[in-house]
């Protein structure tokens, strides 16, 4: 009988980036060990405090042969990031879920690293959906869940500036409570039509119609922007209020008379979307793609953000992802008094 062909190790070709400062308010077991056990063929590097992820994959793509499939273990920002290099390199990409909210992996059915792992063994891959984001001609930024003006970013702000000293949940919950002293309404312009606004989300896919924080996307490969924009027309505890990502929290809100009426809330469904921003006087200027700030180089700058057909292949669960196409609203919604000229 012939000898039989000894196995690739599993993992051979993959290169997984660990980001060491992902999920660090959430209890969990190091994955080190499950990741040698089931990937002993991967490259598993851990990004060190001072490394950036783009140089190590550039520097690994470089390398001969280079990796045939890129991961992470890390959150959303992290994620994301990840994703734009898999896309430049045109890699399938392995998302292992490492952060405090994990919302894209939780969308791609991936909700812990076992069910990661699984995906990757059983080799099913989807093309998703993403957003090319950019100001004022800064560089494109893909995000894989939202991008987000106003009330939200502050709120990132204010938490990231206390997160080393009140770690991200604490740090978060201190955030809130004084944004919902200091908030003030952006300026927003749309094709010439000028509003106030508390927020705007620009989400991917069609997304659960009740929300207005779309952080967590429901369809993996529809190409087109749900946009939200709450106009301000409520007070700060609503805008803070609107910010509640889950469906049940939103539905308590909602009952307790604290999420804004559905007149307040405009709804698009675009493939492309741009505004101009201008934020009061002394606020920031900042924006937040995927749980991430970006400062863009003014004090007033142009949003611009375009939905992404096929941006990435990720690998994802063999039965499939929870898709919720058609649980959204198919056609766009908008409030009452839309933007004003």
């Amino acid at each position: 009988m012939p000898d039989t062909p000894p196995q690739e190790p599993t993992g051979r070709g993959l290169l997984l980036v660990r980001n060491s400062r992902s999920g660090t308010s959430v209890i969990r077991l190091d994955p080190a060990q499950e990741f040698a056990r089931r990937l002993p063929g991967a490259e598993v590097r851990v990004l060190g405090e001072d490394e950036d992820l783009t140089e190590v994959v550039t520097q690994a793509m470089e390398a001969s042969p280079a990796p045939s499939v890129l991961g992470v273990y890390g959150g959303d920002g992290s994620v994301s990031r990840m994703a734009g290099l898999a896309r430049r390199f045109d890699r399938p990409l392995l998302v292992v879920p490492g952060g405090t909210f994990n919302h894209f992996a939780r969308s791609a059915g991936l909700d812990d690293v076992d069910a990661a792992l699984d995906a990757f063994e059983g080799g099913r891959t989807l093309a998703v959906s993403a957003i090319s984001a950019s100001s004022d001609g800064d560089e494109q930024i893909l995000a894989l869940n939202a991008v987000s003006l106003g009330s939200y970013p502050e709120l990132i702000e204010k938490r990231d500036h206390d997160r080393a000293r009140l770690g991200k949940w604490l740090g978060g919950i201190v955030a809130a409570w004084r944004t919902m002293k200091t908030a003030e309404p952006l300026t927003i312009v749309v094709d010439g039509r000028r509003a106030r606004v508390w927020s705007v989300f620009v989400g991917i896919g069609r997304n659960e119609p009740d929300r207005v924080a779309t952080m967590q996307r429901d369809e993996l490969t529809t190409a087109i922007l749900d946009v939200r924009i709450h106009h301000a027309r409520g007070s700060r505890v609503r805008a803070i209020a609107s910010l509640a990502f889950g469906r049940k929290t939103a539905a308590v809100l909602r009952v307790l008379g604290l999420m804004p009426p559905k007149e307040d809330v405009e709804r698009l469904l675009v493939t492309e979307f741009a505004c101009v921003v201008r934020p009061e006087p002394g606020h920031s200027t900042v924006f937040v793609h995927d749980g991430e700030l970006a400062d863009p180089p003014g004090s007033e700058f142009t949003l611009r953000c375009t939905a992404v057909a096929e941006a990435v292949t990720v690998y994802v669960p063999v039965t499939e992802p929870r898709d919720l196409a058609e649980a959204g609203d198919p056609a766009p919604r908008s409030g009452r008094d839309p933007l004003s000229r």
